[in-house]
């Protein structure tokens, strides 16, 4: 056999594809190394982006800690120290002390819990039948829940409160429950709008084949799976009627009948300001949401997710 007929192991065979030698041998694997190399780098830079936001947004929250537990001489001592040398409780035990604090813890509580529950009752309600049933007006209500979200707080606190005072509702924990649903139902209507329509509608109708009423549907069907819904919109609900401070600001005149938000005001005297007990009392004051998140945060993440696929 002539040389000139003999095929290297190189070449193509007829029918071969372009993309494989005789060996079966792919190139290109040193450009799919370096791909691989290019993407994780560039995965690395965005883990060193998120790191750094996290900690611009997480330093205010732990110098508030920080100072919470520096006695008085340290907080205003320069240059600033990033550890306290003599750590004290002293500033958690003069917020404790104060005469209104147990009275200002009931009445966010009562106002953060009412607001909560109140709001996913009407709301899940509202949602539902917003994602299930075609009325007229849907498509305006639609637009009424995003036009109200527009509006801003400080625009309304002076009609709100002649409101309130005609109904006789001002300094009331009531009243305010009652103006804090105005700005979180139509949060939770369109939150929880997606996550229903989220949930294939025919479990509904096999359940009601199998001997169950529109009502035993949902409350067997649908709320199960609407549990990670609930759970995001309740903490978000939670947050604002928790943190608000105008409109409690302006209703809500005795000071046993005021919220943890006015509660820190009362470190602000003529005298200065009690930085110590300030960060103490805000320390206080956010514990509660943060652990009650904390506990719930992997079901939060779930409801987005679950919230994002159809709505």
């Amino acid at each position: 056999m002539s040389t000139s007929g003999r095929r290297t192991s190189g070449a193509r065979r007829p029918g071969t594809p372009a993309g494989r030698t005789s060996r079966g041998r792919r190139p290109g694997t040193p450009g799919r190394r370096t791909s691989t190399g290019r993407r994780r780098g560039q995965r690395r830079r965005y883990d060193v982006l998120g790191i750094l936001v996290a900690a611009a947004i997480g330093f205010p929250v732990y110098w508030m800690v920080l100072t919470a537990f520096r006695p008085a001489t340290e907080i205003l001592s320069l240059p600033p120290e990033f550890w306290p040398s003599h750590p004290t409780l002293a500033n958690f035990g003069r917020a404790l002390s104060t005469e209104t604090f147990w009275a200002n813890v009931r009445s966010s509580a009562v106002i953060g819990l009412g607001t909560v529950l109140v709001s996913l009752l009407v709301g899940t309600l509202a949602a539902f039948a917003l994602a299930r049933f075609r009325f007229a007006g849907r498509k305006a209500f639609v637009v009424v829940i995003l036009t109200v979200q527009m509006i801003p707080l400080a625009a309304l606190v002076i009609p709100v409160y002649l409101l309130l005072n005609d109904a006789g509702m001002t300094d009331s924990l009531g009243g305010v429950i009652v103006v804090y649903l105005v700005f979180t139902l139509p949060f939770t209507v369109w939150m929880l709008h997606g996550f229903i329509a989220a949930i294939p509608v025919e479990l509904e109708e096999a359940a009601m084949v199998d001997g169950c009423g529109r009502l035993g549907a949902f409350v067997r069907i649908v709320l199960p799976l609407l549990a990670p819904g609930l759970v995001a919109t309740s903490v978000f609900a939670m947050v604002q009627a928790w943190n608000e401070y105008v409109l409690v600001y302006v209703l809500l005149s005795t000071p046993e009948k005021q919220t943890l938000s006015i509660w820190l005001v009362s470190f602000q005297t003529s005298f200065g300001t009690d930085y110590g007990g300030l960060m103490a009392g805000a320390t206080l004051t956010a514990l509660p949401v943060v652990v009650f998140f904390l506990a719930v945060h992997r079901k939060i993440a779930a409801g987005l997710a679950t919230g994002a696929v159809k709505g």
